[in-house]
């Protein structure tokens, strides 16, 4: 791994934005260069310290994900080396942490899917006995698997704020019905393909997010980052069990472990706020998290077990 990224500078392109772990920059009318920084956000904030070597950590899964599930639905990948836009100079802030993307129309909501009870729609659960609008069966537990995968779509919400839970009817009428059944129902592919194959590791992937953009024909497209551990809560098998009967989260690959930790942390005897500057993070955190990805990535490239 090289040295940490916090922020990318690349003279040679123009940046279009920095997203909470991501700096985009454009390439032409047509393409972006996606560079994964090892940003950390959590409760929509991003913390002060990188994570080393989480940029390429993340890339190197959504590049994977990205050719497994190429069958499923077109992907925003081109194909092209991103260090042949950048000037030489760029080359080391770019190389192994980067896509060269092609460049859609972003679809305006998240194509949100659960397979298991936990987070925000573990609480809508317990209020509601539903998650955005789809009826559950009575009794469940945090971190109980679902009867069957299920799609809760949320709006985009802008940086610093808090991404909405919404129902499907009100996706439909945010893209239309028809374009919304098309991400329900491929969003719901891609989750159960993509859980079947993790669990053969050894990993649960609880939910996750996926997003779509439509290319210049309309064509619903796979963009952004895929299942990783940034968009998706991946727990190990081995601690399933117990967890659940603690009802609990089990310990989790994701970034779940900081969110946890500051969920625990005490500024002046009170909780933080969820608002930024975030807690500083201690070096063990910074460790573990780091440690964490990478059993993530190193599972998934195992053989089944």
């Amino acid at each position: 791994m090289t040295s940490a990224l916090f922020e990318s500078h690349l003279h040679s392109l123009p940046l279009v934005a920095r997203g909470k772990v991501r700096d985009n920059y454009a390439v032409g009318t047509d393409r972006l260069l996606m560079v994964a920084t090892d940003r950390l956000s959590a409760f929509d904030v991003v913390m002060g310290e990188p994570i080393p070597g989480k940029g390429e950590l993340l890339t190197r899964m959504a590049l994977f994900w990205f050719e497994r599930l190429a069958h499923v639905v077109p992907n925003h990948l081109t194909g092209d080396d991103p260090t042949s836009v950048v000037a030489p100079d760029e080359v080391e802030q770019v190389r192994g942490r980067s896509m060269l993307v092609k460049r859609l129309k972003p679809l305006p909501i998240e194509a949100v899917v659960r397979g298991y009870l936990a987070g925000s729609g573990w609480k809508e659960y317990r209020e509601s006995g539903s998650v955005c609008g789809v009826a559950l069966p009575p009794g469940l537990r945090n971190a109980q698997q679902l009867p069957r995968p299920i799609f809760t779509p949320a709006t985009k919400a802008e940086a610093g704020a808090h991404d909405e839970n919404i129902t499907f009817a009100q996706a439909a009428g945010i893209v239309g019905a028809e374009l919304a059944a098309r991400v329900r129902d491929v969003s719901i592919a891609l989750y159960t393909e993509a859980a079947a194959y993790a669990l053969e590791r050894g990993i649960i992937i609880a939910d996750t997010k996926f997003e779509f953009g439509l290319d210049e024909h309309g064509t619903l497209t796979l963009m952004d980052e895929i299942l990783t551990p940034d968009s998706s809560r991946y727990w190990p098998v081995e601690s399933y069990a117990a967890a659940l009967e603690r009802g609990d989260n089990p310990p989790s690959f994701d970034k779940q472990f900081v969110r946890d930790w500051l969920e625990s942390v005490r500024i002046d005897g009170r909780p933080w706020n969820k608002k930024a500057p975030a807690p500083a993070l201690p070096a063990e955190v910074i460790a573990a998290t780091a440690a964490k990805y990478r059993e993530a990535l190193n599972r998934l490239l195992s053989p089944a077990s």
